[in-house]
């Protein structure tokens, strides 16, 4: 695919169900959609989170999405963002879409004076440590997390 085919736009109400079908696929499970729905509206409205669709410009079919969040945080001593998904259908992946869409969170961040990029990966999906070395980031940090089921 190339870059200029790739049209770029916030995500807006009416990408509902491609973000959450993309968002099922991702995760392999059936999530529960009005939940899903109250907290994509939530998310999309909010001005701190930047989320944004790739569409093949002439067809506006739906190639993948990225959502992206802002915080102030102390130990940065300022505005850090952190992708908290990130998908690409399958029939599109490796050509371009990702990095047109980091691109584009890269871009944010510089205009917005972000202090650091982060984004977290399960240890499941191995590939994505080269895909997002790939895309510029460094393996760094650990995360550690505590799931409901453990309370």
């Amino acid at each position: 695919m190339v870059d200029d085919k790739i049209k770029i736009r916030k995500i807006q109400n009416e990408d509902l169900d491609f973000v959450y079908k993309a968002i099922c696929e991702l995760e392999n499970e059936v999530l529960d959609f009005k939940v899903f729905e109250m907290i994509f509206n939530e998310n999309i409205s909010n001005p701190k989170n930047l989320y944004l669709i790739a569409e093949n410009e002439n067809e506006n079919e739906g190639l993948g999405f990225i959502s992206f969040h802002t915080q102030n945080l102390l130990h940065h001593c300022g505005l850090v963002g952190e992708i908290q998904e990130f998908f690409i259908h399958q029939k599109y992946r490796g050509q371009g879409v990702g990095r047109v869409l980091i691109n584009e969170i890269l871009n944010f961040a510089e205009e917005h004076n972000l202090k650091s990029i982060e984004v977290t990966t399960n240890k499941k999906r191995v590939e994505n440590v080269a895909i997002y070395e790939n895309l510029g980031f460094s393996l760094s940090h650990n995360k550690f997390t505590i799931t409901s089921l453990s309370f």
